[in-house]
């Protein structure tokens, strides 16, 4: 008996949505369940303390202060090389066996284990270089591990862009540069937003990596050259310990909370941004 494609359509559309909708319902489990457990422990002592007792009583300013230096850092040092790797890659340079290397590289530092990234900057930064356990070891330990994930991401988006419109910029006398600046990244920004975006997930969520280079301190960062601990590595002490699951549950959601913060304002900044160019 031969199937209507109407039918398969159908079926088809019903299985896609199921599941979207699956997944959609986990996210909102997850957060649920977080907000749930930790929005009883918040309030503005928990915010603006330090930590005591190893975490059992206090706050976590350190750990907030520790979360936005770390991957502020890892991304100002990521996003223009893989930018630039991406307009190289896209613009610059025509396929061959080096672009074919070089993706092959990117895509392989994507695979590596975040504890391999831990020791690789714990050999390189804290050890070799002298920088010890501190924000900038961990900061350039993220930025290895991101870098990746801005490139792919980046390199889609520009090579996503027609053609076409980098011919119309060159007829009308534009160079090769102010063509890739005013035409091909303003209408690739959204992509290259999205590497950004998901850069800074993983750099906030990192714990591995963090441990290896940048510490646990629980005190407040002075310099680059402190240690610190972020939310993600606060989290996970507490919880593997089981120090407080009540302070630990009350991290993660303010973690949540700060994911989900940093991607609205992203994409209202992105959109903003391409309203102004069209």
């Amino acid at each position: 008996m031969k199937i209507k494609p109407a039918f398969t359509e159908q079926i088809v559309k019903k299985i896609l949505f199921i599941s979207t909708a699956f997944t959609v319902l986990i996210l909102l489990f997850i957060i649920f369940y977080i907000l749930k457990n930790g929005l009883s422990v918040i309030d503005l002592e928990f915010l603006l303390t330090s930590p005591k007792e190893l975490g059992r009583a206090g706050g976590i300013f350190p750990c907030i202060i520790g979360t936005i230096l770390l991957p502020l850092i890892a991304i100002i040092i990521a996003t223009p090389l893989g930018v630039g790797t991406a307009i190289y890659l896209t613009e610059y340079k025509r396929e061959g066996r080096l672009t074919r290397i070089i993706r092959f590289g990117t895509e392989c530092l994507a695979g590596v284990p975040s504890i391999i990234f831990g020791l690789f900057g714990f050999v390189l930064f804290v050890i070799y270089l002298g920088f010890g356990w501190s924000i900038l070891s961990g900061g350039l330990t993220l930025a290895f591990m991101i870098l990746p994930t801005i490139i792919r991401t980046s390199e889609e988006a520009i090579r996503a862009i027609p053609y076409s419109y980098r011919e119309v910029s060159l007829s009308l006398g534009g160079t090769k540069w102010q063509t890739i600046t005013r035409v091909v990244l303003p209408s690739a920004l959204p992509g290259i937003v999205t590497g950004v975006i998901l850069g800074i997930g993983r750099s906030v969520g990192e714990t591995a990596a963090v441990i290896f280079t940048a510490g646990s301190s629980l005190r407040v960062p002075a310099s680059l050259f402190d240690s610190c601990r972020t939310m993600a590595v606060h989290f996970y002490i507490l919880a593997r310990e089981g120090i407080s699951m009540e302070n630990a549950y009350g991290t993660a959601a303010i973690l949540i909370i700060a994911i989900l913060f940093i991607n609205l304002v992203s994409y209202w900044l992105m959109h903003r941004f391409m309203a102004k160019f069209s």
